[in-house]
């Protein structure tokens, strides 16, 4: 087991956040594991780049001087798989919101799926879901969404690296997509709907890669604080 200095020197943990669970939340559990094994009050411990609560994967947790690497982190490359599921549109573009809007799916076929990725590769202009944790004048924007207020929401330039489709079992699609930092992934799944003349939602996700580090190094939030009083 590594000891209190070398964490706050600085470590990186790898940290397979599950699902429901906000980032926020993976990180508390953390810092308490920490600072209840080595009985001290402070500890620096912050993550590099949010996961969605109905998102599991690969959550880069920094401790002690570690959290300085935090933006450079975030810049990374990132790596999603994941599920979109057509027909239905919801208003936060995943799970969290019903189902508002329903669509036909009947001319979607393989050939244009496939054909329908290629208009998302490279460099392209994303608008972020009104359900986000973006800021406008001061407010979160799902503040803004939840008191129903309408706001105009200006698009902004991502990457799309790779975009493949791994399966197709209509109404489920689902997809490994690798991209820049500030990708929504619940919009790609949002726009491709309506690429594909129709509507639909994310309805799985899971981040597996950022930059070098993989989810397959990663361990849960609780097995971690089992590594420290092992």
């Amino acid at each position: 087991m590594k000891t209190l200095e070398e964490y706050q020197a600085g470590q990186t943990l790898l940290i397979d956040k599950p699902l429901t669970w906000s980032s926020f939340q993976a990180v508390n559990k953390v810092k308490w594991a920490l600072k209840s094994t080595f009985k001290v009050k402070k500890l620096k411990v912050g993550h590099a780049g949010t996961l969605d609560p109905l998102a599991t994967g690969l959550l880069i947790i920094c401790v002690g001087k570690n959290t300085k690497k935090i933006a450079e982190f975030q810049g990374q490359v990132k790596e999603y798989t994941g599920t979109i599921t057509v027909g239905g549109t919801t208003p936060s573009y995943d799970l969290e919101s019903e189902i508002n809007e329903t669509f036909p799916t009947a001319h979607i076929t393989d050939e244009l799926i496939q054909e329908t990725t290629k208009q998302f590769l490279g460099e392209i202009d994303q608008r972020p879901p009104i359900f986000s944790a973006l800021k406008k004048d001061g407010k979160r924007l799902y503040e803004l969404a939840r008191a129903g207020e309408e706001v105009e929401i200006p698009t902004r330039k991502i990457t799309i690296n790779e975009f493949e489709i791994t399966r197709i079992a209509l109404p489920e699609i689902d997809f490994r997509v690798v991209c820049s930092k500030g990708t929504y992934i619940r919009s790609l799944a949002h726009d491709f709907g309506q690429a594909l003349h129709s509507g639909a939602h994310l309805s799985a996700l899971r981040r597996t890669k950022i930059g070098d580090f993989d989810v397959k190094n990663a361990i849960s939030p609780e097995a971690f604080g089992e590594s420290l009083r092992s």
